[in-house]
């Protein structure tokens, strides 16, 4: 039998596995630092993080969110940008409990992973906000190109950093590209500015012998043969608004994918068992035909007790089925 971290390597190396999971279930999350610097209460209070970006966590809010203004943006003035911008220290960063947190991962058992938020796309809106910044992105790209290469640096900096001191087998990159209707910037405009220094911050990860695992759970479609060019290793969030069998054929096998069941639509009051258990084996039948990819819900879970006891029995049960039934070639 295999162990989880042997299993999810088989469907990432498109060998045959035990079973079919979310890749998420086969790895340990080490408190990044950086990230535990700027956690917010959920007070409903305003916090700024570490880049000076205001934030509320709302009582029963599954998480917080930006609290931008036109008087506390962190970069009012994209000309000013030099003046304005506040970049975090790296140094005497407490890696303890992350250190303490990867002595007890057996590795034969589980990956360990390191959750790398606010990338790119993200840090430029949370700063400015989403209105300033598709304003910038397209009325003022060399600034913007500018900004983004100190923040592209800084990202490649802590990536070494991490290597050094826990080196993750993963790095969990996030940066929502788009919604569940499109990419938020025009493509044009996406490989003018962000994907040079995307595939910078890939070729870091990779150097450091790690994966780029690279969560967006939104449209990506668009943007597929672009993040193989980077260098994306999964693309992790697949919500099942993308024609998720095109961009197989597209990729050819060189983009592994997580994701697939359409949480959304099993995470609701009234639904029944049946409904929850279909949606599963339909993602399952869909995508793993073709390999190298892991089915669960984008967001990780529903956040109903009932319908996720329901959606991970199905996972589990239907997954280790169809491999039995269903053997690589």
């Amino acid at each position: 039998m295999m162990t989880p971290r042997e299993n999810a390597m088989a469907i990432y190396h498109h060998e045959q596995p035990d079973y079919y999971d979310d890749i998420m279930n086969s790895v340990v999350l080490l408190p990044d630092p950086m990230l535990m610097a700027s956690f917010c209460p959920q007070d409903g209070l305003p916090h700024k993080d570490i880049w000076g970006v205001e934030y509320i966590w709302k009582p029963g809010a599954p998480g917080p969110h930006p609290h931008i203004t036109d008087d506390n943006k962190a970069i009012s003035d994209i000309e000013k940008w030099e003046e304005q911008l506040h970049v975090p220290s790296l140094e005497g960063l407490d890696w303890g409990p992350a250190k303490d947190v990867e002595k007890t991962v057996d590795r034969k058992e589980k990956m360990v992973c390191i959750m790398f938020a606010g990338g790119l796309f993200e840090r430029s809106h949370f700063m400015m906000g989403m209105e300033d910044a598709f304003i910038n992105y397209l009325t003022y790209p060399d600034e913007m190109k500018a900004f983004l290469r100190v923040i592209a640096d800084w990202k490649i900096e802590y990536i070494r950093q991490m290597a050094r001191e826990v080196h993750p087998d993963i790095i969990f990159y996030h940066d929502d590209w788009g919604s569940k209707q499109n990419v938020f910037l025009p493509p044009p405009v996406w490989r003018d500015i962000i994907k040079p220094l995307q595939k910078e911050i890939s070729d870091a990860i990779h150097e450091c012998g790690m994966i780029y695992m690279h969560h967006a759970d939104c449209i990506c479609q668009p943007l597929v043969e672009d993040m193989v060019e980077i260098g994306v290793d999964i693309w992790q969030g697949v919500i099942a608004q993308n024609d998720i069998v095109a961009i197989q054929e597209i990729t050819k096998g060189k983009l592994a994918m997580v994701g697939g069941i359409d949480g959304p639509k099993i995470d609701v009051a009234d639904i029944t068992e049946e409904e929850i258990r279909a949606e599963v084996r339909r993602a399952i039948d869909t995508y793993c035909e073709r390999g190298r990819f892991f089915p669960g819900i984008p967001n990780g879970v529903c956040f109903r007790e009932w319908n996720n006891a329901i959606f991970m029995d199905e996972l589990k049960k239907y997954g280790r089925q169809y491999a039995l039934e269903h053997p690589i070639r």
